[in-house]
């Protein structure tokens, strides 16, 4: 679903971002992507969607290059970054069949995933607000109906549980679950080590944009937690 070969991204001034990463996401696959502050991840996710161009290396999503067949890959990803802007002078209502517009989804199908996904997270009865009056957990909210509503093929989320309060949070690992059971993929980012360990089958470690450990998460964990594992490449840097 998704394949990163030799990935390398190089900011001006020579600091090299990514180096040389490659990585593949299957069908099916909840995979974690994590490292310190500065160790590559939003600028490999942002590569992956599109935002940023890379100096070298090739990234596939469903078996189409970015670079090549741009919009052929988004009209299957749905990407939420960190901190997602929302055209606050739209209600949600709005926002939403904004969304279902570019997509392509017919009315019928957007009138049953918007209920659906909006009663699950508890924004139903708001949609009829302006965007400006939500507060950053319903953002957040709204800005996950919006990516689900197209059911995408590759979902890529930056930190996806930050500002999500613990009952959406449980909901979202739900419908994480679900989308991968239906044969779909999703690659995220977390500083929540935990939810990784128990929600990722496989996970990707980078440092310095090079990645240092991949692989399934039960064998990556078998005689040590995640966290041992991360801990273990803080210390390499430091000593580095």
């Amino acid at each position: 679903m998704l394949e990163i070969k030799n990935l390398t991204k190089i900011y001006k001034g020579g600091k090299t971002a990514v180096d040389n990463l490659s990585l593949a996401v299957r069908a099916g696959d909840i995979y974690g992507f994590i490292g310190r502050n500065g160790a590559g991840k939003t600028t490999t996710i942002k590569a992956v969607v599109g935002i940023h161009d890379f100096d070298k290396g090739e990234i596939r999503v469903d078996g189409k290059d970015v670079r090549t067949q741009s919009l052929a890959c988004k009209e299957v990803i749905a990407y939420i970054p960190d901190n997602p802007d929302i055209y606050e002078y739209l209600t949600g209502i709005q926002y939403l069949n904004f969304l279902a517009d570019i997509y392509g989804v017919s009315a019928r199908d957007r009138e049953e995933r918007i209920r659906k996904e909006t009663e699950d997270f508890g924004i139903y009865p708001v949609l009829g607000d302006l965007i400006s009056t939500y507060s950053h957990g319903m953002k957040q909210k709204l800005a996950l109906t919006g990516a689900l509503i197209h059911e995408p093929r590759l979902l890529v989320l930056d930190e996806p549980f930050v500002g999500l309060d613990p009952e959406a949070a449980l909901i979202l690992k739900d419908k994480m679950h679900g989308l991968c059971e239906r044969g779909s993929a999703i690659f995220f980012s977390t500083h929540v080590l935990e939810v990784a360990e128990k929600l990722c089958n496989r996970i990707a470690v980078i440092s310095k944009g090079c990645l240092v450990a991949e692989g399934d998460t039960r064998e990556l964990t078998k005689d040590k937690s995640l966290e041992d594992v991360f801990m273990e490449v803080i210390r390499h840097d430091k000593a580095d």
